[in-house]
């Protein structure tokens, strides 16, 4: 038969099909990944990464992903194994400097066992605590993606939306994972960023890393190393022995973790066009801070709270271990001043850190601080200085980091105390009075006592003599 020149060449291909299955994912972040099959993407690629991000796992993070990217990110340099020549040193830095300590607080020590780590092992041993820390704040990040997510959206993915929280919360600990191997490269020991990152008396040290900072300082090695355990100490005397520490700055993390608000747009637009056969390309948009939150107004109220308490632990720190080297280190007062320019601004890691997670572990008034601290020493001595850890209502809040030189402990939770007691009794004086005349009686009762009151708190200096001797309420 004749073949029509005229007549288009007919394909062995099937027909284009008239409409396309609707794509559960449309209107989502992850509509131009988990979209693929109609635009020809490579489906065993893209379970072959749904795979390991999809795999089973209690809580919002995937810690077994997030871990072990965190190595792969400290695999990329090298970390030796501590050596037992490094091991002797830790082990006789923080001996010494626990000595050194017990000469310029009465807060007894908080170390039990001295180790040295690797990076890996920094890695390894710090995950418990970092899941304290950062599960808050995956929990309302990935909450944030799925409470943003149209209703109508949700009835057409159906169950795949689960799937979708899933990943997301697979996707955000791939990016912690990130940010724990960067900061594994630069921290010093395992409270140095502020928190009690080691188990419970371990006090940690990272040879490795303490010799890397130490090269651009022009200081012996033995100094570096000592002066790192120093701060280790004194942090671990705080986290140990002041027992509301530590679960206040996990609720600050929480508090700040509540107002987080997520793009979807940014989100959107960072998963647009990738290439799940590309993991490569995945990691990139991780490393770009894909889940990274937006500033709200609450956030910013949470984040003040929380860097006000990490600039009192660093000030106090910083205050004890500058008593504790003077007249015995003379490199002391260059260390301190590295030390401070270190935590205060913080390194390329912890600012990486601060991008992928969206939470800032950085003590801006570190300097105000350690003001605080030791003018209250020089004015009423060390007992009062470390009273203050006592109780959380009397530690020096933001305002008073305003004003350093004129902090007194307790005297505005005092104040505070006295003034809504005065209210609460008055209220009970008024709604228990039988008439006018009653009423006008006790009133004049009331006033007796706050004349009293008044002259009770004129002699507030001996009140905070006594807060010196260690009374959990100064003047009370």
């Amino acid at each position: 038969m004749a073949t029509d020149p005229d007549r288009p060449e007919e394909s062995n291909e099937p027909d284009e099909p008239t409409g396309q299955p609707a794509n559960p994912f449309a209107g989502t972040p992850l509509e131009h990944m988990l979209g693929g099959a109609a635009g020809g993407m490579d489906l065993s690629a893209l379970l072959g990464q749904m795979q390991q991000w999809l795999a089973p796992h209690d809580g919002p993070v995937n810690w077994e992903l997030s871990t072990q990217v965190a190595r792969q990110v400290v695999a990329q340099h090298p970390d030796p194994s501590p050596t037992g020549t490094q091991r002797s040193a830790v082990t006789e830095a923080v001996r010494l400097a626990d000595l050194w300590l017990d000469a310029v607080t009465d807060l007894p020590s908080g170390v039990a066992t001295a180790e040295a780590w690797s990076r890996a092992q920094w890695v390894e041993g710090t995950q418990p605590v970092w899941a304290r820390v950062v599960e808050p704040v995956a929990e309302h990040v990935v909450g944030a993606v799925g409470a943003a997510m149209p209703d109508e959206i949700k009835q057409v993915a159906g169950p795949l939306v689960g799937l979708l929280g899933q990943a997301g919360s697979a996707m955000f600990g791939q990016q912690l994972g990130q940010g724990l191997g960067a900061l594994a490269g630069e921290v010093l020991s395992g409270t140095d960023v502020g928190l009690p990152l080691a188990p419970a008396g371990t006090g940690a040290l990272l040879p490795t890393n303490i010799s890397a900072f130490g090269e651009g300082l022009d200081q012996q090695a033995s100094d570096v190393m000592l002066y790192a355990a120093l701060r280790e100490c004194a942090h671990q005397r705080l986290f140990v022995h002041v027992a509301w520490l530590a679960p206040h700055l996990l609720g600050a993390v929480d508090a700040y973790a509540r107002g987080t608000r997520i793009d979807l747009s940014a989100i959107e637009e960072s998963v647009r066009g990738l290439d799940p056969s590309n993991p490569a390309a995945i990691q990139e948009a991780l490393q770009g801070g894909m889940f990274e939150p937006r500033s709200t107004p609450e956030q910013q109220a949470a984040l003040e709270r929380l860097e006000t308490i990490l600039a009192l632990v660093e000030g106090w720190v910083d205050e004890v271990v500058g008593q504790a080297t003077f007249g015995r280190m003379p490199s002391a007062s260059a260390l301190r001043e590295a030390f401070r320019r270190r935590r205060a601004t913080g390194g390329p890691a912890e600012q990486t850190f601060a991008s992928l997670v969206g939470l800032e572990l950085r003590p801006r008034r570190l300097r105000d601080a350690a003001s605080l601290f030791g003018a209250l020493r020089d004015r009423e001595g060390p007992a009062t200085r470390d009273a203050v850890w006592a109780h959380p209502d009397l530690m020096p809040t933001t305002t008073d980091l305003d004003d350093p030189l004129g902090f007194r402990p307790g005297q505005g939770a005092e104040s505070a105390s006295d003034s809504a007691d005065m209210d609460a009794a008055l209220r009970q004086l008024l709604d228990d009075g039988g008439g006018e005349g009653g009423g006008e009686d006790r009133g004049g009762g009331g006033g007796g006592q706050d004349d009293g009151g008044d002259e009770d708190r004129g002699g507030g200096d001996g009140g905070q003599d006594d807060g010196g001797e260690g009374q959990p309420r100064p003047g009370s």
